[in-house]
């Protein structure tokens, strides 16, 4: 046998160490193999000459590698036999093995059962979700702004007053040549200074002639797509104007031009105003429908709004838009026809008249802004309290029969009730009687639990639990507080109780305080109206299909009082019971719910607006689509009969010009219907 088998040997019958020392408490436990089953196991009775060199790295119990410390075999087969390495094991060379076994079996013996401790939540911070906010708004609303006011409205205003006084000049020389003041010799100077206004007004109105041809190259035909289309049949009709020494319709083609650039010029007012609306919040709180929520009809219900509810949905076409598309697409086709019926019947410069002629008519001039002016009126008003609508969706979602829920809050912020004066009756201690009073308060909560408290802490005085509190929906409260019963509100509901008023206590404002069926105190209050709460109640009660729904604790708010508070229509206001107000009260909004409109301001008007400036913009619309689409239908009609009679006479400038005007009256008194918000 050579040295190496030698030393095979004699390494392979050294003695094993003290398992003891290595092993967990659990590992002792198992059954502890022999030095023969190490070997069966991993078929080391003939070991290899290599593996006197460490085969893997082992990690100590930091999750360090150990650097220069080497592996035993018959340690590393224990390991292996067992599944996993002691926790605590330290791997040593042959020298320190007695060492390291001690260090072993001390860590081992420590205890393992210490309490963990638990890890400290993470505290809310406030400025940590004002700062995502501001991120987002600086990279929507804000960067949009500053886009739209660097364009600016400077060259729109510019653009319509030139075009005004275009449509006055060529209004002038029509009444002039309809009243015979226009020599023959002069027609074709006529002709050629009215064909320069209407070139000079489409140059003007450039904007929307070019947005008209985009439109069309997209497939859709809008407004500015007919107004593209009705300045190509005036040029045409322009030519056979100058051989027939005609004067052609350029006023009513300008006076068109004027509110197609005003057009333009409310929707990037309009859109100017949202964005410096959401710009400046440093909070977002949103109007959300809820279904269901009271006798089988929706609320309206508050909750935390995202930036992304307004600027992915406010720039979308609108329903209006869509019908006012198609209806303008129908009326250009049906003038094709009126023309076509009238070139067979009475040539082709009678067809080119009437087709330019009916395109004028077919779009009366305020159709232009029946849209946009009635939400350009709304955003103004929507401003000034902090409030932007997402969108048509916005429109459509706040609008029908639907409540609106009240707390106290809503009607009377925090500060407007105030203690006017106390009065005491009876032996009882001030102090004894006002600790009951703001024990009874506190318990059902409200507009005057402030009032108490500060009352309270004046006297340095507690509060008790209540016992057997009992509500008398909207005219008092009741309860035991130390075995005695209390009654709290109006000087009627303590009379119908059988409490005895004294003569001369009669108080507008105040709580009545009886104990153990003894007058004791009046408390006089006075609540100070908010405008924004008064506008807010006002606005709600003023639409037959919303209801305001009282979800209020105070019960001094009853009918009456805010009958006289607020002049409002209480009956429109529901009242319910307090178990349906508490069940109310605790309905929370879905998560998945969509936002419908957002506002920047605490305050009842800023989501009352929303509500109601909704329902009137989509009045407004719907009105003014009728108007007008009557208008160009019954003038669409007339041009059908002074087509097939080939009545040329009739079709002057001037009769033109004037049935635009007629229908523009009604149009304009439309779009002021969001005034009334």
């Amino acid at each position: 046998m050579d040295n190496k088998e030698e030393k095979v040997l004699e390494r392979d019958t050294k003695p094993l160490p003290d398992l003891s020392k290595i092993l967990t408490e659990e590992q002792q436990t198992s059954a502890e193999p022999t030095m023969e089953d190490f070997f069966e196991m991993e078929g080391m009775q003939q070991a290899p000459e290599s593996a006197q060199e460490p085969e893997e790295e082992v990690i100590s119990k930091a999750d360090e590698p150990v650097n220069g410390d080497t592996v035993r075999l018959d340690t590393l087969a224990v390991i292996e036999a067992v599944g996993e390495a002691p926790e605590d094991a330290v791997h040593v060379d042959d020298e320190e093995e007695t060492e390291a076994g001690d260090e072993t079996a001390e860590e081992t013996d420590e205890p393992e059962d210490e309490a963990v401790k638990p890890r400290e939540p993470i505290p809310f911070n406030p400025r940590a979700k004002l700062r995502e906010l501001k991120r987002k708004l600086i990279a929507g609303p804000e960067k949009r702004y500053y886009d739209l006011s660097e364009i600016g409205v400077g060259k729109l205003q510019v653009s319509i007053g030139l075009n005004l006084l275009i449509v006055l000049l060529c209004a002038g020389a029509a009444v002039l040549f309809a009243g015979g003041g226009v020599p023959d010799n002069r027609m074709r100077l006529l002709i050629f200074t009215q064909m320069l206004a209407m070139l000079m007004s489409a140059l003007l109105g450039s904007y929307a002639l070019l947005d008209g041809a985009a439109d069309l190259l997209k497939g859709r035909f809008t407004m500015n797509t007919m107004m593209m289309m009705t300045f190509i049949a005036c040029c045409v009709d322009v030519g056979f104007c100058l051989n027939e020494l005609r004067v052609p319709c350029c006023a009513a083609f300008s006076l068109e031009m004027v509110m197609a650039l005003w057009q333009r010029y409310e929707k990037r007012t309009t859109e100017i105003g949202q964005m410096d609306t959401l710009r400046k919040a440093t909070r977002l709180g949103s109007v959300v429908k809820v279904k269901d929520f009271y006798e089988g009809r929706p609320g309206f219900l508050r909750s935390e709004g995202q930036v992304e509810d307004f600027m992915d949905n406010y720039d979308h076409t609108t329903g209006p838009e869509k019908v006012q598309y198609t209806y303008i697409f129908i009326s250009f086709l049906a003038c094709i026809g009126i023309a076509v019926l009238s070139g067979l019947r009475h040539g082709v410069s009678m067809g080119v008249r009437i087709f330019a002629t009916s395109l004028l008519v077919a779009t009366p001039a305020s159709f232009f802004v029946a849209l946009t002016r009635p939400m350009a009126i709304l955003e103004r008003r929507l401003h000034m309290v902090g409030t932007v609508i997402c969108g048509w969706k916005g429109v459509k979602g706040l609008s029908g029969r639907a409540v609106f829920p009240l707390k106290d809050a809503d009607l009377f912020p925090k500060g407007s009730a105030k203690l006017n004066g106390v009065k005491y009756y009876g032996d009882r201690k001030p102090d004894e009687v006002v600790e009951y009073a703001a024990s009874l308060i506190e318990r059902n909560g409200g507009t005057l639990v402030p009032v108490f408290k500060q009352l309270l802490d004046s006297r340095r005085g507690k509060t008790y639990e209540v016992e057997n509190y009992r509500d008398y929906e909207r005219v008092g409260i009741g309860g035991e507080v130390c075995d005695e019963p209390v009654l709290l509100g109006s000087m009627t509901f303590l009379q119908d109780m059988g409490v005895d008023i004294p003569e001369g206590t009669m108080v507008n404002q105040a709580v009545y305080c009886a104990i153990d069926g003894q007058l004791c105190a009046v408390f006089a209050i006075n609540y100070a109206k908010a405008r924004a709460s008064a506008a807010g109640i006002v606005s709600l009660c003023g639409y037959r299909k919303l209801n305001p729904v009282m979800l209020c604790r105070d019960f001094m708010l009853s009918e009456s009082f805010l009958r006289s508070k607020f002049s409002v229509n209480t009956r429109r206001i529901a009242f319910p019971t307090r178990e349906v107000r508490e069940e109310l009260a605790a309905r929370k909004p879905d998560e998945d719910a969509v936002s419908l409109a957002l506002t920047t301001q605490d305050g009842l008007s800023s989501y009352a607006y929303a509500v109601t400036g909704a329902r009137v913009l989509r009045t407004a619309c719907r009105i003014g689509l009728a108007i007008h689409m009557l208008g160009g239908a019954l003038g669409m009609l007339i041009m059908l009969a002074l087509g097939f009679l080939g009545a040329s006479y009739l079709l002057t400038p001037l009769n033109v010009l004037l049935y635009q005007f007629v229908w523009m009256i009604p149009g304009l008194l439309s779009t002021n219907w969001t005034k009334i918000v």
